[in-house]
Formats: structure tokens, sequence, C-alpha cells
């Protein structure tokens, strides 16, 4: 598994203004949806594409263009839902699936309740959009579901990661033989005794769209 931290200014900027206790939500939800893009951009670099030929006005020119089939943007719900268009942004042509997945705060298990994806994945670049890697555990369920299902690579953006989330993934999927990669604004110092990362954001899904 390979993990890449975005280093940039305009990331580290963003990041920690959404950290801010005293950003609202309106405020939260456009930043996240910018951040999501530049982290996109990095998420991006390995998308498969094909030589195509086009005429300028002045002359033919090599070109690529994104192969079929197109890449499969994956927000787990309800958080990764606020990712979504800052990834759809810089890839208009992929198409959307859903997971909607919640994790058990006794357990700290992931659990579904709700699916929206094609049956077969066959060839398919995945891009799973989840907010807070956390303990790993949703996320490795994702990927999981999503190999099961076909998928031929699977990267993760995260605005958050944790070490021990990171460290949950690679042990998880060590030796296999799909490529799993994870971007993220940063990597943070620890999870708290409840599994939230510390220092973090708080809970992403709330203050995207507030308490419920």
């Amino acid at each position: 598994m390979e993990t890449l931290v975005v280093d940039h200014p305009l990331v580290a900027h963003k990041l920690t203004t959404l950290r801010d206790v005293r950003t609202d939500s309106p405020t939260f939800r456009r930043l996240a949806d910018e951040l999501v893009t530049l982290l996109a951009y990095e998420a991006t670099r390995d998308v498969r594409v094909t030589d195509v030929t086009v005429d300028t006005p002045l002359a033919p020119a090599s070109g690529v263009r994104l192969a079929r089939p197109a890449p499969l943007v994956v927000p787990i719900l309800r958080a990764g839902l606020g990712m979504l268009d800052g990834m759809t942004r810089l890839l208009p042509t992929a198409e959307v699936g859903f997971l909607g997945m919640i994790r058990d705060e006794s357990t700290l298990q992931a659990q579904t309740y709700a699916t929206r994806l094609p049956e077969d994945l066959s060839g398919r670049q995945c891009y799973v959009l989840d907010p807070m890697l956390a303990t790993g555990g949703t996320l490795a369920a994702a990927v999981n579901f999503l190999f099961d299902r076909g998928a031929r690579d699977v990267t993760a953006i995260c605005l958050l990661a944790a070490p021990e989330g990171v460290a949950y993934l690679d042990e998880a999927f060590r030796g296999g033989d799909r490529p799993i990669r994870v971007v993220t604004a940063a990597l943070d110092e620890r999870l708290n005794e409840n599994g939230y990362i510390v220092p973090g954001l708080g809970d992403a899904g709330d203050r995207l769209y507030g308490v419920v």
C-alpha cells in the first residue's frame, strides 16, 4: 500500500481552516470541496489513458484521453458526499457509485447499510472518498467490497489520516495483488480512546451537515 501526504501550501492553508472549531458549516463545505480538488489532482496521477490524435487548427497533434471503462468515484455516506463535487469537478466523466457505511461506536467496526454500485467492476479504477481515515475499519471494508466485485485498483482520498488507520490498511492488504493508495492532506498524531483523530477536525459529517 502507498500513502501520499500532499505537501502544498494551499492544501495546508485550507486544512488549517477546516480544523478551526470556529469554522461554520457553509465555510467547511466550501473548503472541503476545494481541498478535495487539490487532493484529486495528485490522486489521479496514475489514471489510465489511451493515446489519440486530434486535429488542431494548424496540424494533427498527439494527446491522450481517459481510457474505458471510466473511473468510478465512490463516496462513503454520509460524510463522503461532501467530497463528491470536488472530485467530479476534476474528473467529470467518471461514474459515481455509493456505499453507505457506519461505524459501530462500541466495537469500532464498519457496517454496510446501503449500496449503489455496478455488480461487475472488472478492470475499473476506483476512487473512494472518505474524509477521515481513523481506525481504518470502514475504509478496509469499502476496499474489500470493491475488490470483491472485481475492481482493478483502489485509491482512497481522505482529508486526514491517523497512523493507526494507515497501519491497519497496510496490514489488511499486505501481499495482495491489487494496488491500494491513500492520498491525504495530513497524517495526524494519533487516535484517542474513542477512535477519533487527534488533533483532527472533529466529526466531519457533523461539521459538513450538522448533528443528526
